[in-house]
């Protein structure tokens, strides 16, 4: 990744260097492509072209300096490498699952949103950083409206101002951050001993996107109203996008461990009671994400690598997952479990993916869940945080329950011998390829780790395939699996929606609503009456009086010295008598009167 390394791409303009320039193009473009038929040959080759670009980046380019700022919107090192690679994969399997989707405004928000992420990862400064990180947030938006739906909208709606209050945060961090350091907004790694108060705010808006609780309700309230195809983008970049801004500013920091190793439990906790597929799912990025966050909260050389290989890892796995269910979704309209079942004959292949995606969120060996989650494990284990080591490993046991049994057992089977959606089938060709490419991800990354080991940003041996490690593994999810037999009937869905934080977002919003609708509209009349009846006399007086002084002070002075000046032409006029003896005289007597000026001077 040198300048050496170029592709023919940038010797037509460096800026087509940047993968993000593909996918803006593509998103512009995209009501052409739709009117020319070439939507699908777009949304193919495009992914792809990034995918490949991403290998032949500098490892610095798009170095601007505008309005005294040192802008850099590309700057390459092994970790940004590793969250491109993934990112653009995952670009090319989503788009391949949308293949069918023929509003291409969809189309423009997802691409818009890719090139966001893009755009953070690739920035080498907290200015560029800010502007993509609103682009995600706005594009990511109109893949929840864009469903339609009255749900969607007011989950859309408060999605858009939780981000745009974390927007607020992160802003005013930089803005500190700036006064603090005289200018200097460099996006690089703050020590714990260093931080202030703009560090800390700013960490705090990266926490936001990462959904660490208290400030997670937006993500299991808006993502399970997304469209189907935006739900599987929104699962992939948001999160990781900010799991990879706080691996490369905030390594190290204890409150990012302990808030980690709680998102793990909690995230499990709600998903095990949830009755919706896509939120249980929505709630397990809540929780594998606290793998990672608590990875880069250790610290460590093996905790960092284990951070970024489980947010490789995770990607696939979950945006494999949240396919199966929106195929679910899109071929029989439904995604309560208690609305399910007895599909496995109707839709067998999105069976057989949704279960591997399934196992591979749990850590089965030979997955990439079990060479991912492990290493972050092992590094609590070698860093001698015995707490943090008994969280994650509890929080295995939960994921296996709730997505690796629970979700499959009661969409395909809950003990129903016919199919609760009889004209269910498989759905399009373009979904299940998707999915394969996802599935097979997930078995490559567990049969040969060493494809995504060699990409990680530290030099660090880890073996998963120990004989401890399998043992270990084999046991806890085994145990799981007969207590799933044996609580079966306790853990069937229930018809009904479990509140989160996100209790606050709706009634503090219904609070606001009434608010507007009742003091501070009768404020607004108030105020509005106190103008008609004062403000607007007194402006009308104030206009009479300026009107007057116009015509009496202005217009006076001005008509005034016209008059003085025409006047004045008219005698100089009559002075012009037209015979050449008056002239010489006046000119004689003119000389004659400057010639006593001088001589009695």
């Amino acid at each position: 990744m040198t300048s050496s390394m170029l592709s023919p791409l940038a010797l037509l303009h460096p800026w087509l260097v940047h993968p993000a320039t593909l996918f803006i193009l593509g998103a512009l473009l995209m009501p052409v492509f739709c009117r020319a038929k070439l939507k699908n040959a777009a949304l193919v080759i495009i992914p792809l072209l990034a995918f490949f670009q991403i290998n032949a980046l500098p490892e610095t380019f798009g170095q601007v300096s505008w309005m005294g700022f040192d802008l850099v919107f590309g700057k390459v090192d092994k970790l940004t490498y590793v969250f491109l690679h993934v990112f653009t994969l995952m670009a090319v399997i989503g788009s391949l699952f949308a293949l069918k989707v023929e509003d291409w405004g969809q189309h423009t928000a997802a691409w818009l949103y890719v090139a966001g992420s893009l755009g953070v990862t690739l920035a080498g400064d907290y200015l560029t950083l800010f502007v993509f990180w609103e682009l995600m947030a706005v594009a990511s938006t109109f893949l929840v409206w864009y469903r339609k739906k009255k749900k969607s909208m007011e989950a859309g709606f408060r999605y858009l101002l939780v981000h745009m209050l974390g927007g607020l945060v992160l802003l005013a961090g930089i803005f500190l951050k700036y006064r603090a350091t005289g200018g200097d907004l460099s996006f690089v790694q703050i020590l714990p001993s260093d931080a202030g108060l703009a560090d800390y705010l700013i960490m705090i808006g990266f926490m936001l996107n990462a959904a660490v609780p208290p400030i997670h309700a937006w993500l299991p309230d808006a993502y399970p109203e997304a469209t189907v195809t935006g739900a599987v983008f929104m699962c992939a970049f948001t999160t990781k996008t900010a799991v990879y801004v706080l691996a490369r500013a905030f390594p190290g920091f204890e409150a990012l461990a302990i808030l980690g190793a709680i998102m793990t439990l909690y995230g499990v906790a709600y998903a095990v009671i949830e009755n919706d597929a896509r939120r249980i799912l929505a709630y397990h990025i809540v929780s594998q994400v606290g793998y990672m966050v608590c990875g880069v909260g250790i610290g460590t050389a093996m905790a960092l690598n284990g951070a970024v290989a489980h947010a490789y890892a995770h990607i696939l796995y979950k945006a494999l997952l949240f396919m199966g269910a929106g195929a679910v979704l899109e071929m029989t309209g439904r995604s309560k479990l208690n609305e399910l079942g007895g599909l496995y004959g109707k839709m067998p292949l999105t069976l057989i993916f949704t279960v591997i995606g399934g196992i591979a969120i749990s850590g089965f060996p030979l997955t990439s869940g079990f060479v991912s989650k492990s290493m972050i494990i092992a590094a609590a284990g070698e860093a001698h945080r015995t707490g943090l080591l008994l969280m994650l490993s509890l929080a295995a046991v939960g994921t296996f329950l709730s997505v690796g049994i629970k979700l499959p057992y009661y969409i395909w089977y809950g003990g129903k011998s016919e199919p609760s959606v009889p004209h269910a089938q498989d759905p399009p060709g373009c979904m299940l390829w998707a999915m394969a490419m996802a599935a097979f991800m997930c078995f490559f990354l567990g049969v040969y780790p060493e494809f995504l080991y060699r990409m990680l940003p530290f030099d660090v041996n880890y073996e998963p395939y120990t004989a401890y490690h399998l043992s270990e593994t084999l046991q806890l999810l085994g145990f799981t699996g007969l207590g799933f037999y044996l609580m079966v009937k306790k853990l069937g869905p229930e018809p009904k929606m479990n509140l989160d934080l996100d209790w606050f977002y709706r009634k503090g919003s219904l609070g606001f609503m009434a608010f507007a609708k009742g003091p501070l509209s009768r404020a607004n009349d108030w105020v509005g009456e106190v103008y008609r009846t004062i403000g607007l006399a007194w402006t009308m007086v104030t206009a009479r009086a300026l009107s007057w002084f116009d015509r009496e002070g202005i217009d006076y002075v001005v008509d005034g010295s016209a008059k003085g000046v025409l006047d004045a032409g008219d005698r100089l006029r009559q002075a012009q008598t037209g015979k050449i003896q008056h002239y010489i005289g006046a000119a004689a007597i003119l000389l004659f009167g400057i010639m006593i000026v001088v001589i009695l001077l």
